[in-house]
């Protein structure tokens, strides 16, 4: 399940599986969904993972 957290004014979206952050609850659940189905992270999607 995508968690959503709010830092410094702005919402953030984790993966459930991996916990990489996403600006985007779109790529966050596009991350859980690959996580979950291959067991791993896709390059694709989590290059679109921010740092907090």
């Amino acid at each position: 399940m995508v968690k959503e957290i709010e830092k410094e004014g702005k919402k953030y979206y984790i993966c459930g599986e991996c916990e990489f952050v996403y600006d985007s609850k779109e790529w966050a659940q596009k991350c859980e969904d690959c996580c979950k189905e291959h067991h791993s992270c896709n390059i694709e999607i989590t290059k679109h993972a921010v740092k907090l």
